[in-house]
């Protein structure tokens, strides 16, 4: 029992090493994964992969993919006094003074106890002298108007963009809001094993869907066509997946119209001609001053299909059957494009696009996966030739096993445990990851010679009292150098700064791990090699 007390740091330290050792080659099922392969890491959901036989998760930059950095497109004027006008009108009343501008592109905030209330413009055409200009033409007062979105924007357009991730079936992509030193704020989007291309296709569209109806009328003697909205993106109960063309039909989306909106639908249907006697025969494509009634699919403003109407399908909106079992399709020109008409409707429209533009601030990149690959290869070689050489410069420094030995082994040990952690936990390795790993070994061996020295100072030590005496001397100052190190990198540890959010918290966590567990256990393994009594 004697022994089991003065040695239970050893043991607890050889517990930990198993447990990571299990955690790395084990049966995986990390704690913090998910099935879709994104790994949750504080508020932020990351991508990452797992390849090899081991259970550890690799970032973009080891197993290669697609990462786009972008900020958001818009302008807030913040402090906007609504007077007695709900959010609708405020919106209505500023996109009115702003050319070119739909009220799609306005978003009003009403106060809340947090803060106080905001109008946004999320499109490249106005400029924050334009919406202080259109605020003061609309009668509403206002404090500052800044360049940027809100924070509810930010988290909604993430939102929205892993659910075009999930929906497209990208597994293991991710996007999360990022922020700089200066305050700037950019969305973060990674997506292992793909194009950039197709990455870029995916989350550029802003995935405005709607339906329209075009219609002659007859004004003043002659005839003109109108365009109305009769169906949003909300309006929509369900939404199928993508039907490739078949016999006498497009391609499609089948979707299901909220019951609540089917009559009026229906009704618009009827008025306008669409659901006419033998259905309606569309060529908006071909003479769109002279064709019978249409219903257009617009997509970010762009009709991407123009299409009439069954003679079945009027009928029965004629007859009021139609309202009972609201279903029709969407069609498209091809495949592809009803493939990403059923993930904008599901995912939802961004509620501003990116800046991803030749001329935008947001930048993207690709890496092959034989790159990632090759990364990893070489992180692993950096590993051994960083170990070989602090084992070398440590037998040449003490001259000794039985000092030398345990301390490299001990550095090891707690790589082991950071390396069972990140599996367990399903975090992301990346370069800056492996950058903290090598942070890691530095410190810690830094801190092992440290007590040797202290331990060692007057010679050999025989006496366990002095041995003790010395040793905590030494802990002191290893314990301040610690706390330095975790209070200089807790704030890249708590923000969103990309890649050194990751290289902070394997810093921090290395640190705790060594401070509490290694360190006192190269102490005991130390006093049990070098004292007698």
């Amino acid at each position: 029992m004697s022994a089991l007390r003065d040695n239970w740091r050893i043991i607890l330290l050889v517990v930990l090493v198993v447990a990571s050792v299990f955690a790395l080659f084990g049966p995986a099922g990390g704690v913090a994964g998910s099935a879709d392969g994104n790994q949750s890491v504080g508020n932020d959901t990351v991508a990452g992969t797992s390849d090899g036989p081991t259970n550890l998760v690799y970032g973009l930059d080891l197993s290669g993919g697609t990462r786009i950095r972008a900020p958001l497109v818009g302008v807030t004027a913040e402090e906007v006094e609504f007077e007695n006008d709900s959010a609708a009108a405020v919106e209505q009343n500023v996109a009115a003074e702003l050319p070119n501008t739909d009220v799609t592109d306005i978003t009003a905030r009403p106060p809340t106890e947090d803060r106080r209330a905001t109008v946004e413009a999320t499109t490249e055409n106005v400029s924050t002298d334009d919406l202080a200009a259109a605020l003061d033409a609309a009668g509403y007062e206002y404090g500052n108007v800044r360049e940027g979105v809100t924070e509810e924007t930010r988290q909604q357009t993430v939102d929205v963009i892993s659910n075009k991730i999930n929906q497209a079936g990208l597994s293991g992509g991710s996007a999360r809001v990022v922020s700089t030193s200066t305050g700037e704020y950019f969305v973060l989007i990674e997506v292992p094993d793909e194009d950039r291309s197709d990455v870029l296709e995916l989350v550029s569209q802003q995935g405005q869907v709607q339906v329209d109806v075009y219609y002659p009328a007859e004004e003043n003697g002659s005839t003109e066509y109108r365009r109305e909205l009769v169906l949003e993106q909300g309006d929509f109960q369900s939404i199928g997946t993508a039907q490739p063309s078949q016999e006498g039909q497009a391609p499609n989306v089948p979707v299901v119209v909220r019951e609540s909106k089917a009559p009026e639908f229906q009704e618009k249907m009827v008025e306008t001609g669409v659901a006419g006697e033998g259905g309606s025969a569309c060529s908006y494509d071909e003479n769109p001053n002279g064709t019978q009634p249409c219903l257009l699919t617009v997509v970010d403003g762009e009709v991407v299909y123009s299409a009439g109407m069954s003679q079945g399908l009027a009928n029965d909106m004629r007859s009021g059957q139609w309202e009972s079992s609201p279903q029709f399709v969407l069609q498209t020109a091809n495949y592809s494009e009803a493939q990403q008409l059923a993930i904008n409707l599901r995912a939802g429209a961004l509620p501003a696009p990116l800046d991803i533009g030749p001329d935008g601030e947001g930048t993207s990149s690709y890496i092959s996966p034989t790159q990632g690959e090759n990364f990893r290869i070489n992180s692993l070689i950096t590993g051994i030739i960083a170990v070989f050489a602090v084992s070398g410069v440590v037998f040449l420094r003490y001259g000794s096993a039985r000092v030398a030995a345990p301390m490299v082994v001990t550095a090891l040990s707690e790589v082991v445990i950071l390396l069972g952690a990140a599996a367990l936990l399903r975090y992301p390795l990346d370069l800056s990851v492996i950058g903290g790993f090598i942070a890691v070994i530095g410190t810690g061996v830094d801190d092992l010679i440290i007590i040797a020295d202290e331990v060692m100072a007057e010679g050999d030590v025989n006496s366990r009292k002095v041995f003790q005496s010395r040793f905590k001397k030494a802990f002191w100052v290893i314990g301040a150098a610690a706390a330095t190190t975790i209070i200089a990198m807790s704030p890249l540890a708590v923000l969103s700064l990309g890649d050194l959010q990751g290289f902070a918290i394997f810093t921090i966590l290395g640190v705790l791990v060594g401070v509490l567990i290694t360190r006192p256990a190269y102490g005991d393994i130390l006093r049990a090699l070098l004292t007698d009594r």
